[in-house]
């Protein structure tokens, strides 16, 4: 994190007392930063003592002495957060921008400073100030770069421009030797300080460069400015221009810069705005834009997650704390209308409204309670626990994959035979021509991934719970993700008939049947899923399908697609097999209200993934006469033999697991009882467990759901037996599925 220098009599001047260091070091704890040095009893340092303060990465409002102080004052409601304003001159000033800048550094914004008094404290703060933006926000001065001129040296109107470096010839700052642009770029490629710049805009066939009405150069961002232009502690109006290659960073580095020193301005807190004249691009507007930003949080969500109870008027006053105008929302009783400065960047979920909230209230005296419920790791966002049901089903037999999310345009679009609908969201400087845009299908990485693991053995099958991206003008951030599920299969036959075998396992998990031809589709009371005839260029004509979900009380949705790859986009790619690919969005199901997977009681126990609806029997025995060689099934009678099983229903409560079992799924009941039966008496070393897991006669399923069923009952019992310290000091495990005997040996 940034660490900022201070006057530290200054800082105790600014904030109107006197403070030892264990209370300003609690101070600074308070409010969310940290004192890292007074160097007060330092020795070997001349100069004032100073207190070096380490601030949060994203506070850039407080990279400064300004800044530091302005926020400390309001947190002690010594003043109130300013409310910044702009002037209205008789004539706002122009800078004209060209449309050769496009080239080079598009973004341009700009402000003035009216009637600022400097002394070298405030005149060496705004130097440092505008370092450390360009090293922090504007990323070594790539994304951003600063300016600042004397405005009594030049005259409006003012043109910003992009010229061949030859063309361009003026005396750089503190230079009387005037140069052009390339023999600035050797001048000053051994100087310690700038040359880092040099690279931004070397090899450009045109460098950016700022003039006045008189042709005199202002600067030539992001290198060097203008000596005929250069600020001094005589320096009375400020002109302030920013060129930038992010739009979004254009305007927070100028609303900082503007916030912080308007200060010392004549008007305090005034700043004088500049007509920017850009028709090339439509960006013509007046800067800076000083409203502040209007925003909503939610009172119920702030209060629980601060384990408190406080009323809207309450936190309306302790946000006063951190420079928020707050009031209660008039249309909703648990919303909060909220005004964010312009110095608060920082700010773009409820989230950080919470944070400073619970800063405000104080961190301290927030209630201390242990929790409840410890939930199982891993465990958070409903999100996250359907894409685990789903991953947990395919790894049965299938091999995660996890590709990259970026990918070229080609590959998202051409390569699978689709045209670009508008909706990727595209890097605005990709490195390479496959680092392009953001996925918005997991298709293409399974196919890459395929591609490059070829020479292996086939079929191979492949799978990937992960996030796409698309543009979404509705939301402040302009893009929002959406989980899905894809699956692969390559081999010398398409696959198709595994594939769907895929889809039904996971449907199936997702608690969602198959419903067959001939039976209510599009009842009140129907659920589940079935496949469509589908036509996508994507795809083999004719051999792929929509699949269709139907849910009690909703409309029938399509929810994904699977099918043959079409030959096209298998030379595309250079797959020499036949493919058959699946692709699933799982959000939908994040919003049925008939979706059961996410209220099961929890389970105090590691095991308590999503399982099956089936009533599982379960039966255990022990003894000592297994098969030596584990290719040799156990006999059938012997698994059922009544004389050595156990056997469990899952309407039966041992007094183990009596607290257990209540209100659970009953396959969850199936491990607790194992587990609790198992870890009852610790099983000496070779014991041989068994372990029967049946399907009960008045469940009947398709014999496709039943196999997918009994896959399941296996994958949860490996788990289960790795989990067991108890079981795992036995060698080999039979169990039966549906009289089916097998063998396991867990390592």
């Amino acid at each position: 994190m940034p660490t900022i220098a201070v006057d530290k009599a200054a800082l105790y001047k600014a904030l109107g007392r006197e403070y030892t260091n264990r209370e300003f070091d609690e101070l600074c704890f308070d409010f969310g930063i940290e004192l890292d040095e007074d160097t007060t009893d330092d020795p070997e340092r001349k100069g004032p003592p100073e207190l070096k303060i380490e601030i949060p990465a994203n506070r850039y409002d407080m990279l400064c002495f300004e800044g530091i102080a302005l926020n400390l004052n309001v947190f002690l409601g010594r003043q109130s957060m300013p409310k910044f304003t702009l002037s209205k001159p008789k004539e706002l000033l122009t800078i004209n921008i060209t449309e050769d800048t496009a080239r080079i550094r598009p973004y341009f914004s700009c402000a003035i400073l009216r009637g600022i008094n400097f002394d070298q404290a405030r005149y060496d703060s705004f130097i440092a100030l505008q370092d450390k933006l360009h090293q922090n926000l504007a990323r070594q001065r790539t994304l951003v770069s600063i300016g600042t001129h004397d405005l009594n040296t030049i005259e409006a109107p003012f043109s910003y421009e992009a010229l061949p470096p030859e063309d361009i010839k003026f005396a750089p700052l503190n230079q009387d030797k005037v140069m052009n642009g390339k023999e600035m770029m050797e001048f000053y490629e051994s100087d310690k300080h700038l040359s880092r710049y040099l690279h931004i805009i070397r090899d450009s066939p045109v460098y950016p460069i700022i003039y006045d009405k008189n042709r005199t150069v202002l600067s030539m961002p992001p290198i060097i400015n203008s000596n005929h232009s250069k600020i001094t502690l005589n320096t009375t109006d400020v002109f302030i221009d920013i060129t930038a290659t992010d739009k979004t960073k254009l305007e927070i580095v100028n609303h900082i810069i503007c916030a912080m020193f308007s200060m010392y301005c004549t008007e305090p807190f005034t700043v004088e705005p500049v007509n920017v004249v850009s028709k090339h691009n439509g960006e013509s507007r007046v800067t800076p834009d000083l409203s502040p930003r209007p925003f909503q949080a939610s009172l119920s969500f702030i209060n629980s997650v601060c384990g408190l109870e406080e009323s809207s008027e309450s936190w309306s006053k302790l946000l006063a704390k951190m420079a928020y105008d707050v009031r209660p929302s008039k249309t909703d009783k648990d919303k909060l209308d909220i005004d964010i400065p312009i110095t608060r960047a920082d700010v773009l979920h409820q989230a950080d409204i919470m944070e400073d909230a619970a800063i405000a209230y104080g961190f301290n005296k927030l209630p201390q309670e242990f929790p409840t419920i410890i939930p199982a790791g891993g465990a958070g966002l409903p999100i996250n626990t359907l894409s685990d049901i789903v991953r947990l089903e395919a790894k049965s037999r299938w091999i995660e994959v996890m590709p990259l999310i970026l990918c070229s345009h080609d590959e998202n679009y051409a390569w699978l035979n689709q045209k670009d609908d508008g909706k990727a969201v595209r890097l605005a400087n990709p490195k390479t021509a496959e680092y392009q845009i953001v996925r918005t299908s997991l298709v293409p990485g399974l196919i890459k991934t395929i591609r490059e693991n070829r020479k292996h053995e086939v079929p191979l099958k492949i799978f990937e719970v992960a996030d796409v991206c698309y543009k979404d003008t509705s939301l402040e951030r302009r893009s929002r993700n959406e989980r899905h599920f894809a699956a692969a299969w390559a081999g010398s036959t398409s696959g198709f008939e595994q594939v769907q075998g895929l889809l039904d396992s996971v449907m199936l998990a997702l608690r969602y049947p198959w419903i067959s031809e001939g039976k209510d589709r599009t009842g009140d009371k129907a659920k589940g899923y079935w496949v469509e005839g589908h036509d996508d260029p994507t795809y083999l004509a004719g051999h792929a399908a929509a699949i269709c979900l139907k849910a009690a009380g909703k409309q029938v949705q399509r929810i994904g697609i699977f099918g043959m790859l079409h030959p096209k986009v298998l030379e595309n790619f250079e797959i020499p097999y036949a493919m058959t690919a699946l692709e699933l969005n799982l959000e939908v199901f994040l919003y049925l209200k008939d979706h059961s997977v996410f209220s099961q009681t929890t389970v105090d126990h590691p095991l308590s993934p999503p399982c099956s609806t089936i009533p599982w029997i379960l039966t255990t025995n022990k003894d000592t006469s297994l098969p030596s060689d584990p290719l040799v099934s156990a006999p059938i009678d012997y698994l059922n033999s009544n004389e050595r099983q156990r056997t469990i229903q899952p309407h039966q409560q041992s007094r183990k697991a009596e607290n257990t079992i209540s209100n659970m799924n009953p396959i969850l009941i199936t491990i607790s009882l194992l587990v609790s039966l198992t870890t009852a008496v610790p099983a000496p070393h070779h014991n041989k467990h068994h372990i029967e897991v049946s399907l009960p006669e008045a469940v009947t399923l398709e014999p496709r759901q039943q196999q997918c069923e009994i896959d399941r009952c296996t994958t949860m019992f490996r788990d289960c037996v790795k989990s067991c310290e108890s079981l795992q000091n036995s060698d080999w495990y039979v169990y039966a599925v549906n009289k089916s005997p097998r063998i396991m040996r867990v390592y």
